[in-house]
């Protein structure tokens, strides 16, 4: 098959090939690479795919990815380059008379106004004919010098085929939204996370933990029929976030004009969840609370019921019907968190479904074991995000088979995210 260079935004280098992976099974691109040759340290990607029309729909919704490119040549030196790409002439001439652009980029380094021209001039022998246009070019070649430790450069050079999406990080930027609160998940993230749920049209995605709702969005974005929930509405109607009086998630959903895919938000514990019976939801995407800027909590009281309390009259209200009613919860212990939020997605995922989960672990204590399993559910991918004594660790896990039994899952031993909250906060000192 024809090859391409995948040329990936250089952070978040843990989640660029689980995105590449859940773009080819979504768009149905068959991708070929040797995971070995995935450098962290380089943008680069040689993959083989069996078109250049495939290789442009697999990348059209990244957002880890800047671009592909179809190969012409590579080496260390132009020389190199230049002898590779005269061994394809006839690919040549389907450019001959086409408009054109060429773009100069370098990795590691700065070059030059002087020194791309240079670049560029050295690719003459091609003999292109066409008008150059910045604009709107029937044809842009791309030249890329990549520079390691070592200082010495490896040059990439083909034709662009297709882009990501990655504009789509500017037009979500929490900073423009008209609502957010302190535990808002930044854009990129946020769009991650859909393409790893592989939302689309006739999805239905629900976020058992919605706080401000960027998951609604950016799932809805991509086309899908979202849902969402929270044990605490006051985040949801708008009365606890950063901008107050704004009409909470709903002044989010106007503004980028996903209201009519937004089915609804509704207030209640996700571990106590109204929700019928059986497989519903085609992903679950979600940002459990654990405790570095909310704490979790669910329904009840830490000294049991009190029924004196429950039907407690306010002004002449029933307090439970006040609309700034907030229920009685008590602390909802991490790992327990996780393990009700499986038990969820194996229940009402269907198969095939996908959960997307942010978990966070301890840097010096986690294995992979730390990672929750269920019966029903396979692991996809397990990308860190490092924050120095700990991380968080997106997790993607597909439905693979029916639920036939609601038997718990018990771990044979405690994770490193059990009791996170108070860990955090005691500067994760090593537990007696």
């Amino acid at each position: 098959m024809p090859k391409f260079i995948v040329y990936f935004a250089q952070l978040h280098e843990d989640f660029r090939l689980p995105e590449l992976d859940a773009l080819s099974k979504l768009e149905n691109v068959r991708v070929e690479y040797d995971p070995r040759s995935y450098i962290r340290s380089s943008p680069f990607l040689v993959v083989e795919i069996s078109s250049s029309e495939q290789a442009a729909k697999l990348v059209r919704r990244a957002i880890l990815i800047r671009s592909i490119i179809e190969y012409w040549g590579s080496g260390r030196t132009y020389s190199d380059v230049y002898s590779e790409v005269k061994h394809e002439q006839e690919r040549w001439a389907l450019y001959k008379t086409s408009s054109f652009k060429f773009t100069v980029d370098a990795f590691g380094k700065s070059l030059t106004q002087e020194e791309k021209v240079r670049v560029i001039n050295g690719f003459s022998f091609l003999e292109f004919t066409g008008p150059i246009r910045m604009r709107n070019a029937q044809a842009e070649f791309f030249v890329c010098e990549e520079y390691d430790e070592t200082r010495e450069p490896k040059i990439w050079f083909g034709r662009v085929v297709g882009t990501g999406s990655r504009d789509l990080i500017d037009r979500f930027d929490v900073k423009k939204r008209k609502y957010l609160g302190n535990t808002t998940m930044d854009a990129e993230l946020s769009l991650l996370m859909a393409n790893q749920a592989q939302a689309q049209n006739g999805m239905f995605v629900y976020d058992p933990f919605v706080g401000t709702g960027s998951f609604l969005l950016t799932c809805a974005h991509f086309g899908a029929c979202t849902v969402g929930s929270d044990i605490d509405g006051r985040q949801i109607r708008g009365t606890a976030g950063f901008k107050r009086g704004v009409d909470g998630i709903r002044a989010n959903l106007a503004q980028y004009n996903v209201e009519s895919r937004v089915i609804d938000t509704a207030v209640f514990d996700a571990s106590r969840n109204p929700w019928r019976p059986g497989p519903l939801f085609d992903a679950i995407v979600t940002d459990p609370p654990y405790g570095v800027r909310a704490g979790a909590k669910r329904q009840g009281r830490v000294g049991g019921t009190k029924s004196e309390l429950s039907l407690r009259l306010v002004d002449g209200t029933p307090n439970h019907a006040r609309p700034d009613y907030y229920p009685p919860t008590e602390p909802y212990e991490m790992s327990f968190v996780i393990r009700d939020l499986l038990h969820l997605a194996a229940e009402k995922l269907v198969v095939g479904g996908r959960l997307v989960y942010w978990l966070p672990t301890v840097a010096g204590e986690y294995t992979p074991h730390d990672v929750p399993e269920h019966p029903v559910l396979q692991l996809v991918a397990n990308s860190e995000q490092p924050f120095g004594s700990w991380s968080r660790r997106l997790i993607t896990m597909e439905k693979i088979k029916p639920l036939d039994s609601h038997e718990a899952v018990v771990p044979e031993r405690d994770p490193a995210h059990k009791n996170f909250r108070d860990r955090y906060f005691n500067k994760f000192e090593p537990v007696a």
